[in-house]
């Protein structure tokens, strides 16, 4: 028998955003002792302290922070099922994360199509690198996202949607590289730690024992095919990124084993029965068929 229903939610989420007993009555047309009553009712069903008293406020404790997430969770959840059914349309808000260049490259017109046919969707777009992206999903912060090869999502769906062929970009005018050797201690140029593309060539240079002589971090695409351009190191990317910001003829790319250049692009989601919005946007995404498991 389930201990929470979703007017004892709304009282616990209310107490929470007004600070305190006395302003959230106020806000709930309610009389102190009723809401007072209700949370004490909460907390022993489950067996938990929710509140620490602070002066004349109060502050949530760790399992108070807890019950706040799902709260939040459910009862947006509840909102969008009554408005869907009433107007049969899906509603509210669609929390997606993606990696930085299937947001730039592969989601826009996918982006596009979805909004023009759901207006009523709002569409709230994380990008992030791939180790982040997941982490972000099991902690329910996203409701499905989409990240790249290697990857670990214990307990995650997942689809695979299209591969990317990687290359390694230079300065123009560099000399040939066929093998990490031909690098030496270079610079690599990447995202922060967790980027799945990064950490495919650190193990590529590893495979040589090549160590790169340092790594600058950059946080866009752009910014770090511009770095390469100006000769400043190197970098792994994926071609679509090039052909999307049109700097195809700005770098010089190195064609790389297909072990290293062929990459899948995965949706990742929770089992269970997904919302409405997000079912209508993974209906517009293409399918890649026959892909190996990952783990």
């Amino acid at each position: 028998m389930r201990n929470i229903d979703l007017d004892t939610l709304e009282i616990f989420q209310s107490v929470v955003a007004c600070g305190g007993i006395s302003h959230a009555a106020r806000t709930l047309h309610r009389v102190p002792s009723n809401i007072t009553t209700r949370i004490k009712q909460l907390e022993a069903r489950l067996g938990v302290t929710l509140f620490h008293r602070q002066g004349r406020g109060l502050r949530l404790t760790q399992e108070g922070e807890v019950l706040l997430g799902y709260a939040e969770r459910l009862l947006r959840l509840a909102n969008e099922a009554e408005a869907t059914l009433k107007t049969r349309r899906p509603q509210g808000t669609f929390r997606l994360g993606s990696l930085e260049s299937a947001a730039g490259a592969r989601l826009p017109p996918i982006l596009a199509r979805y909004h023009q046919d759901n207006p009523s969707v709002r569409v709230e777009l994380l990008t992030a690198p791939t180790s982040a992206l997941v982490s972000h999903l099991l902690n329910h912060d996203i409701e499905a996202a989409v990240v790249s090869q290697p990857f670990t999502a214990p307990g995650l769906e997942r689809q695979a949607l299209f591969e990317e062929e990687l290359v390694l970009i230079s300065a123009r005018g560099h000399a040939p590289v066929r093998s990490p050797r031909d690098l030496g201690r270079t610079t690599l140029i990447a995202f922060a730690h967790g980027c799945s593309y990064r950490k495919r060539l650190e193990d590529w240079l590893a495979t040589d024992a090549i160590l790169p002589e340092r790594v600058l971090e950059f946080a866009s695409y752009p910014a770090i095919v511009a770095c390469v351009a100006a000769g400043s190191g190197v970098a792994l990317v994926p071609r679509s990124v090039l052909a999307s910001l049109r700097a195809t003829d700005d770098v010089m790319t190195h064609p790389l084993p297909a072990v290293l250049a062929r990459n899948l692009t995965h949706l990742l989601w929770h089992p269970g029965t997904p919302s409405i919005a997000f079912a209508r946007f993974r209906a517009l995404l293409p399918t890649l068929e026959a892909v190996p498991a990952l783990g």
